[in-house]
C-alpha cells in the first residue's frame, strides 16, 4: 500500500482511493486529489485490496477519513466501521468513483469530481438513519426482495483481489450456498412482512416486491409492498416504522450493492443518526 503526504491546512484527512476507482477513472481520482491536497493536510493511501483498505481505516487515527471510490468501497468502510462500534464517533466523506454509484448519489453526495471533493472541503456533517439486520449487517439506502436480476459486473471490476473483496459485500448478510432448486428468475414470492410486530401482509397474498428504506430521518424506515397484481393493478401497502420482520420460503434480496441471502427471514431494525457523512451545505 502506498503513502503520500501531503499538507495544505490544519483539516487532516485521510484519503483511502479503492483500487476499482484507480482501475476505471484515473483522471477523476489524480483530480479529487488534486483538491483535496490543496484544501487540507492530507494522507493518501493507495491499498492494493480490501484488506489493506481495511487497515488504513483502522490505522487512520484522528484523521478524518475520505473514501475515494463507488458504493461496494463505501459500503466496506461503513460496515466496518459498524461492526468495530466505530462509526458513532467518526464522520465519513465518500468522493463517488466507479461504476457504481447509486447509493451515494440517493445519499446526496455530488457525482462529478471536483463538486464531490469540494463537498468534503467545505460541506457539512449530516447525521443518517441507516437500516441494521438481524447478521448485524447494514443498508445506507434501501433494500428489495426479491433481489433484481444483476448485471455482469464491469471487465474492471473483475479483478482477483476483488473475489476476496466480493466476500466482504457479503457480509452484509451471510449467504448461504444457493440450492439447486433456486428459480433462475424470481417468481410470485410469498411472505409474512410484519412492521413493529404488526403484520402488513401474510403468507397467503402473492407479491411481486417488497422495498425498505431508512426513510429520510426520524429513526422509522419506509416499507412498500406490492401485492401481485391480476387484472386491475394493485395498490401498494405503505408503512412506517422502526423495525421490519419479512419471514417466508428462501428468498434474497439486495441490500445497497450487494444481493444476500436466501434466507427465510430476516429483521431489519433502524439505527437513527448512526451514519454521520458530509454532504454539500443545503441553501
Amino acid at each position: 500500500m502506498a503513502e503520500v503526504a501531503t499538507s495544505a491546512t490544519s483539516d487532516q484527512l485521510l484519503v483511502v482511493i479503492d483500487p476499482v476507482a484507480r482501475q476505471t477513472d484515473g483522471e477523476s481520482v489524480r483530480i479529487v486529489k488534486d483538491v483535496l491536497s490543496a484544501g487540507a493536510a492530507t494522507k493518501v493511501c493507495l491499498p492494493d485490496g480490501p484488506e489493506e483498505f481495511a487497515r488504513a481505516l483502522m490505522r487512520r487515527g484522528s484523521r478524518r477519513p475520505v473514501v475515494v471510490g463507488d458504493d461496494r468501497a463505501l459500503m466496506r468502510a461503513v460496515l466496518l466501521l459498524h461492526r468495530r462500534r466505530e462509526l458513532a464517533g467518526c464522520v465519513l466523506s465518500v468522493v463517488p468513483v466507479g461504476p457504481v454509484l447509486g447509493v451515494a448519489h440517493a445519499l446526496g453526495v455530488p457525482l462529478g469530481a471536483v463538486a464531490a471533493a469540494r463537498a468534503v472541503l467545505d460541506g457539512a456533517e449530516r447525521r443518517l438513519d441507516m437500516l441494521v439486520d438481524d447478521s448485524d449487517g447494514v443498508v445506507l439506502g434501501a433494500l428489495r426482495i426479491p433481489a433484481p436480476a444483476t448485471r455482469q459486473e464491469p471487465v474492471e471490476a473483475a479483478r482477483p483481489w476483488l473475489r476476496t473483496c466480493q466476500s466482504l459485500v457479503r457480509t452484509l448478510v451471510p449467504a448461504r450456498p444457493a440450492r439447486e432448486t433456486a428459480p433462475a428468475v424470481p417468481g410470485p414470492s410469498r411472505l409474512r412482512v410484519e412492521v413493529d410486530g404488526v403484520t402488513l401482509v401474510d403468507l397467503d397474498q402473492p407479491l411481486e416486491a417488497v422495498s425498505v428504506s431508512p426513510g429520510s430521518g426520524g429513526g422509522l424506515a419506509s416499507v412498500e409492498v406490492r401485492p401481485l397484481s391480476v387484472g386491475a393493478e394493485a395498490s401498494p401497502l405503505l408503512a412506517t416504522g422502526r423495525t421490519v420482520t419479512v419471514t417466508g420460503a428462501d428468498f434474497r434480496y439486495r441490500a445497497d450493492a450487494g444481493v444476500a441471502g436466501p434466507v427465510r427471514r430476516r429483521t431489519w431494525t433502524v439505527r437513527e443518526g448512526a451514519l454521520g457523512l458530509v454532504l454539500p451545505e443545503v441553501g
